[in-house]
């Protein structure tokens, strides 16, 4: 059998090795992995191997094993080799784009096959003219830590010859040369968590296997990860319901096996739930799945010419308004050779610089804690957790026995691990693989005996960069700081978290033009859009700075009459109310002129815990926003979770796309008891009749009775004689078409613009690609709040908006237009609302929306605005 040869002997610092001969796969002419034109192969990224520009039409296995993986799209498979490496072939570049048209596949996952076997026919022809190139990458992607010691490149080859030899690390080689039996154990269980193996629960599942001193790992789906590695199982990509087994190698073998097993049974920290309690949820077909296996390459561009003018569009990580200069931000080089100065020495040079970085980040950690910043210190602590690492510890530690030097060996670690992680489809996995780079670059430094230089920023400064990493962003001064934009990353990474933390507009996503700015641009970043403005005309660019300055004096004078109620120059009366998500948002709503609170987002009250508040927790935590209300109205919306917010003790099944599945009053239906506690512990609020209840994600009739139904129980149990208004939230189309007979049970309706904006337009607003376009005044979504308002009319229900929309003072006149008489917005907005509707009177509103509503596009919408002068205006008479 091709690659089970015979142990070759020990190699110092490492355990037993073991032969392993792979044969070319294909006929055609072997090179270098440096000549492939794609950095994540040419770059190590995957793992070390070569690559073949085929002449033959058919992949053959190099080795005896087993298929773990054959992708999709059928350009690419996987084997095991019976010592445990894995083995990645993968069919010509950027042939997943093909959908696995010219592949034909021969063999199915979990098949053995011997060297030789053909594995896939492609069609040549098809690839040579569609595809980028036709090399063939084969990669040593995983399993045991193996060095290459002998190679075949630049020289043509037949399928079937000897093309690379390993030497490949591991206990279990020793085994099988002395005779010894090593104990060993499994156990099968099945993944009980229903947002699957994540970063908690993977952290979890780590400190279960660590105190034994058994190898212990999880298989499933042909593959196998180290237990006590939180990224090594993070790369498996389990969801609920996945079986896998629990296997482990040593003296306490059965113990260890047992242990992590009833920690994934019990739900590594999260609450367990059984298969057959999730509802079933219909599968996609693969070909929808869309392939993130390949990080897309931003190929470089000249620069932007002097005065030349241009508009990004990226996605916003953080909102707000910067107006300043572009700061190039360059990624300090460290070169690192090679090859090493002798194992010994590499070890203790790699471990002196590991430790170096765990006291900065302990240091980090800290001072956070003293500050109390959660959310700095929960990115560092988990810095900190990776880089304690077993597995990019042993890859690296194994790579540096292979001769390497330190720094290539580390590099190489995190890379592969980034790899996998990116490879998982998963975006919020994807993100976090550049928390895996950024620990690369600071042990890297630490290897070069540098310590990361601060970078001095000048006053007013957006920081332009391919990627930012968290440490390099807290590092900088936050005061001279005006906001940043990337070329990659994603908004949910760690360092969208930060900017939003520390009040710094961003934008990431921006694609290769953000590298095109150049120093000292000037630039106007939008993140409350999306857009960044390139060397923005001269007159354009006063005329901000000019704007800017003037309304920052009538924002003031907007802000010393934000106290008065909202009354209109014809005396129409509009209520502006605030959004609250915590106590603190009440007392700065009432600051900035809030008349009551329009929505109070509960879910401050349920994230983040193991357990759901109880009903004494949640009435004294309603009451204390009520007394800083002051008296005023506030509108208590019921728990909104689902979706994008899971709950770690609310389980529920598995969604292939939760928007469209359990949200809002779905799931206070599914599980009463959780809605029951709510609607008495809001009843239990005094003053009596200061607070009103609004459902979230209504859609029929029915939701809403029976929700009155419940609220009428709760309080005629509670002895709660006087009535409590109930309302409705409007954020699906059904919702606002239905309005008029929504208005038949409920005592008001308040739009939800965001959510009602994605489903109108049919646009995810968590999918970064399609940010730039969801835009809540398209003529679509204006149609349907006046439909709504049409409808609550009928019934002399009062409609008020508390999505985005409602924060935004040129929107305000159009929305009153459309028969909203309530606006909810954030605190800092305020004033300006209020002074954008005092100047003018109702019938101009209507006229206004009247038009707006006869525009073609949210483009349109916004040039009539701005037609219309209101904006001017507003300002101006507030003043």
């Amino acid at each position: 059998m091709v690659g089970n040869g015979a142990p070759a002997g020990a190699t110092p610092g490492t355990a037993n090795v073991t032969r392993l001969t792979l044969l070319a796969p294909l006929d055609g002419w072997a090179t270098p992995l440096d000549e492939v034109p794609d950095p994540v192969f040419a770059q190590r990224m995957m793992g070390e191997g070569l690559a073949l520009d085929p002449t033959g039409a058919t992949l053959r296995a190099p080795c005896d094993g087993v298929v773990l993986t054959v992708h999709r799209a059928r350009h690419a498979v996987t084997l095991r080799a019976d010592c445990g490496v894995e083995i990645l072939m993968h069919v010509g570049l950027e042939t997943v784009a093909l959908g696995g048209r010219g592949f034909t596949v021969h063999v199915a996952e979990g098949a053995l096959v011997r060297a030789g076997d053909a594995l896939i026919d492609f069609d040549m022809d098809l690839l040579a003219r569609e595809a980028k190139s036709l090399l063939t990458p084969l990669i040593v992607a995983g399993g045991p830590a193996a060095t290459v010691v002998e190679v075949r490149t630049g020289a043509p080859v037949r399928a079937g010859e000897v093309l690379l030899t390993l030497l490949v690390q591991g206990d279990g080689a020793a085994s099988a040369a002395t005779g010894e039996r090593t104990q060993s154990a499994e156990q099968s269980v099945v993944l009980p968590l229903v947002h699957g193996l994540h970063a908690r629960p993977s952290a979890v599942l780590a400190a279960a296997a660590k105190p034994y001193a058994a190898s212990v790992f999880l298989a499933a789906q042909g593959r196998r990860a180290n237990a006590k590695s939180a990224v090594a199982a993070m790369s498996l990509g389990l969801r609920h319901g996945d079986a896998l087994t629990v296997l482990a190698e040593g003296e306490d073998a059965a113990a260890a096996v047992a242990a992590v097993a009833a920690a994934i049974s019990a739900g590594l920290g999260e609450a367990p739930v059984p298969l057959a309690e999730a509802l079933p949820v219909p599968s996609l077909p693969s070909a929808a799945v869309p392939p993130h296996d390949e990080p897309p390459v931003l190929e470089a561009q000249p620069p932007f010419a002097p005065g030349e003018t241009a508009v990004i569009r990226a996605v916003t990580a953080a909102p707000g308004l910067a107006l300043g200069r572009a700061f190039r931000l360059q990624e300090e080089e460290v070169e690192v050779p090679a090859s090493g100065l002798g194992a010994d020495a590499e070890r203790q040079a790699l471990a002196n610089a590991l430790d170096r970085v765990r006291a900065r980040l302990a240091a980090a950690v800290a001072h956070a804690e003293e500050m109390r910043q959660t959310q700095r210190r929960d990115i560092f602590q988990a810095h900190l957790a990776i880089l304690d690492d077993p597995d990019l510890l042993d890859e690296a530690q194994a790579a540096i026995a292979g001769g390497e030097a330190a720094g290539s060996a580390w590099r190489g670690a995190t890379d592969r691990s980034a790899a996998a992680l990116r490879a998982l489809g998963n975006p919020r996995m994807a993100e976090r693989a550049a928390d895996l780079i950024d620990l690369r670059r600071q042990v890297m430094l630490a290897l070069a005996g540098r310590e990361p230089q601060p970078v001095i920023l000048p006053q007013g400064a957006i920081l332009v960069a391919e990627e930012l990493m968290p440490s390099q962003l807290s590092n900088l001064d936050a005061g001279r700081l005006a906001g940043f934009c990337t070329a990659r990353g994603g908004p949910t990474s760690h360092v969208a978290i930060l900017a939003a933390s520390m009040g710094v507009p961003a934008l990431v996503a921006g694609g290769a033009a953000v590298l095109r700015i150049p120093d000292d641009a000037p630039l106007i970043l939008d993140a409350d859009r999306g857009l960044l403005h390139v060397q923005p005309p001269a007159d354009d660019l006063a005329k901000l700075e000019r704007e800017t300055a003037r309304r920052k004096v009538l924002a003031e004078a907007n802000l010393k009459a934000a106290a008065a109620d909202c009354v209109m120059a014809d005396g129409t009366r509009i209520e502006v109310y605030t959004n609250v998500g915590k106590v603190a948002d009440a007392v700065k709503g009432v600051a900035k002129g809030a008349e009551g609170c329009g929505l109070l987002r509960t879910e401050f009250l349920f994230l983040d815990r193991q357990t759901a508040p109880d009903e004494d927790e949640q009435a004294a935590q309603y009451q204390a926003v009520a007394t800083a209300l002051q008296g005023r109205p506030l509108i208590i919306r019921t728990l909104d979770v689902g979706g994008d917010k899971p709950l770690p003790y609310l389980p529920l099944p598995r969604e292939e796309n939760p928007i469209l599945g359990l949200r809002g009053v779905r799931i206070g239906l599914r599980r009463p008891e959780i809605l029951r506690t709510q609607l008495r512990a809001i009843l239990r609020v005094r003053p009596v009749g200061q607070c009103r209840i609004m459902v979230p994600m209504v859609a029929t009739l029915d939701e809403v009775r029976a929700v009155r139904d419940m609220l009428d129980h709760e309080r005629e149990a509670l002895g709660h004689a006087p009535p409590v208004q109930l309302g409705v939230m409007v954020e699906t189309p059904a919702a606002a078409v239905t309005a008029d007979q929504l208005a038949t049970e409920a005592d008001f309706l308040s739009i939800g613009t965001n959510d009602l904006t994605q489903y109108v337009l049919a646009m995810d607003r968590g999918n970064p690609d399609l940010a730039a376009r969801l835009d809540a005044l398209h003529p679509a979504v204006l149609r349907l709040i006046r439909q709504t308002a049409e409808g609550a009319a009928k019934h002399g229900r009062w409609v008020g908006v508390c999505g985005a929309l409602a924060s935004d003072p040129a929107a305000a006149p159009l929305l009153v237009g459309l028969g909203v008489t309530e606006l909810s917005a954030t605190p800092p907005t305020i004033p300006d609302i209020k002074a954008a509707l005092r100047p003018l009177d109702k019938a101009a509103c209507v006229a206004l929306a009247t038009e707006a509503l006869a525009q073609e596009s949210a483009a349109a919408v916004r040039s009539l605005l701005a037609r219309a002068g209101l904006t001017v205006a507003i300002t101006e008479g507030a003043a």
